[in-house]
C-alpha cells in the first residue's frame, strides 16, 4: 500500500513563498513520474506540476514561472517550491504518482492546506 504524507503548507501573504514536501512509501516512487495537485474550495482537483524519475518537469500555465517541482530519489520525497504566491493559489495540495489517468485515482494522502492572503 502506497503511503503519501504531504507537509509544509500554511498561511502566506501574496508575493510570499512556501515549500511543500511529500514523503512517499511504497514502490511507486522510483519508477513513476510524480505530481502535485491541488483542490480549491468548490472546485475540482487540478494538476499543478509533474516530474519524471529523470527530472523532466511540466507545469500548469497558472503556476509556470512561479512554482518549481523537484524530487529526491534517495529520500523518496517530492517537493514543490512556490514563489510569488497569489490568493488564487489557496487550496489543499496533494502529491501522487502522475499518469494521464490521475483523475480516476481513488487513493490520496491527507493533503496540506495552503492559504494565501491578499
Amino acid at each position: 500500500q502506497v503511503h503519501l504524507v504531504e507537509s509544509g503548507g500554511g498561511l502566506a501573504q501574496a508575493g510570499g513563498s512556501l515549500r511543500l514536501s511529500c514523503a512517499v512509501s511504497g514502490s511507486i516512487f522510483s519508477i513513476n513520474p510524480m505530481g502535485w495537485y491541488r483542490q480549491a474550495p468548490g472546485k475540482q482537483r487540478e494538476l499543478v506540476a509533474h516530474i519524471t524519475n529523470s527530472g523532466r518537469t511540466n507545469y500548469a500555465d497558472s503556476v509556470k514561472g512561479r512554482f518549481t517541482i523537484s524530487r529526491d530519489n534517495v529520500k523518496n520525497t517530492v517537493y514543490l517550491q512556490m514563489s510569488n504566491l497569489k490568493p488564487e493559489d489557496t487550496a489543499v495540495y496533494y502529491c501522487n504518482s502522475y499518469t494521464t489517468r490521475w483523475p480516476e485515482y481513488d487513493h490520496w494522502g491527507q493533503g496540506t492546506q495552503v492559504t494565501v492572503s491578499s
